[in-house]
């Protein structure tokens, strides 16, 4: 029986800018300005998926108000 790959739950920012349909400066500008939900592991950030899309569904929430 093959096995499925499951998407990454913490994700660097190459992986998570894809995710968001952004470029790497962008996210990378986000994370340090703390626009975006991120943490640094040793000296890179560090994104996970779960608080991504949380974090999209509230933006998206805020803009229909």
């Amino acid at each position: 029986m093959p096995l499925v790959e499951l998407p990454r739950e913490v994700m660097d920012i190459p992986q998570a800018a894809e995710y968001l349909g952004i470029s790497h400066d962008t996210l990378y500008r986000y994370a340090a300005e703390g626009l975006v939900p991120s943490f640094k592991l040793g000296n890179r950030w560090r994104f996970k998926r779960s608080l991504l899309d949380a974090w999209m569904v509230k933006l998206s929430w805020e803009k229909k108000r």
